[in-house]
């Protein structure tokens, strides 16, 4: 839809341009959720695509994914699609999450190729599941502060609501970072929805490294994501001992689900993901 309230768009082509971000002046990347709805808080954009970002980026760490990455990109950085990088990147089973998480949201081609994965992190949705990939890979957020210099954030810590995270008025997320311990981890992923095309009522990603260790990460159904630590792959009894501790204010209500109907699946998904993680590659638990 038209925005009828901006009257000023600029181009960034450096970190200068974004001066005045805040306020009435707001992020243009993908512009799907920003074009969707009325925006009366708004007068001017700063479009940051032309920063020129390369969408991913391998590291000695492990990988940097842009936050002008789009949804097709990011679902496309399998081992052997995008990269290269030899053996190394051919390693890395955890980007087995990326076109899961994508294939999770309701968006259509075109939405995939114009949609950022900054975006999907930044608006902060219980059903971002792009978001929640990246928390269940471990990502740490870059922020660039206002002014100058940088802030690294957890992406477990980045959320604190529906559509409220700790960002700073001027401040814009430049990229993600996962370890590549997270991305030589098996992983599973479940969810389920009210209707077979319908918006996420729960998502379950887990993650098993190469010591046992084991993170399950709930979105969809909670308010934010949800990071369940485990020292070992869990049983059924450890995964309900888990759930029984997650703030029953955190199991998010809206059309799309119930919080005791969130709850409750959550937690047969979660059994099935940690099963998943439990059994040797082929074979049984």
């Amino acid at each position: 839809m038209d925005l009828d309230t901006i009257r000023e768009v600029t181009v960034a082509r450096g970190r200068a341009d974004l001066a005045g971000l805040g306020g009435a002046t707001g992020v243009l990347a993908g512009g799907t959720f920003l074009f969707s709805e009325p925006q009366p808080q708004l007068v001017r954009l700063i479009d940051i695509t032309a920063l020129g970002w390369p969408a991913c980026t391998i590291t000695t760490e492990g990988l940097e994914i842009a936050a002008t990455c789009t949804l097709a990109q990011f679902a496309a950085a399998a081992p052997g699609r995008e990269l290269g990088g030899g053996a190394r990147w051919r390693r890395w089973r955890g980007t087995a999450l990326f076109a899961q998480a994508c294939r999770a949201l309701v968006a259509s081609h075109k939405i995939w190729h114009s949609a950022t994965v900054g975006g999907n992190v930044c608006l902060a949705l219980p059903a971002g599941a792009v978001l929640a990939a990246l928390v269940a890979l471990d990502g740490v957020a870059l922020v660039w502060a206002a002014g100058g210099g940088d802030r690294r954030i957890p992406l477990r810590e980045f959320v604190i609501g529906p559509g409220l995270t700790v960002l700073r008025q001027g401040e814009v997320l430049r990229s993600i970072a996962i370890p590549e311990r997270a991305l030589l981890a098996r992983t599973a992923f479940r969810k389920i929805a009210l209707a077979p095309l319908g918006r996420s009522g729960a998502v379950v990603m887990g993650r098993r490294e190469s010591g046992d260790r084991c993170v399950l990460t709930l979105t969809a159904a909670t308010t934010r994501p949800v990071v369940l630590d485990f020292q070992l792959v869990p049983d059924d009894r450890a995964v309900a001992a888990a759930l029984d501790e997650v703030d029953p204010a955190l199991w998010f209500d809206d059309p799309h689900g119930a919080p005791d109907w969130r709850r409750h699946v959550t937690g047969l998904l979660a059994a099935e993901v940690a099963a998943e993680l439990r059994a040797e590659p082929g074979g049984q638990p």
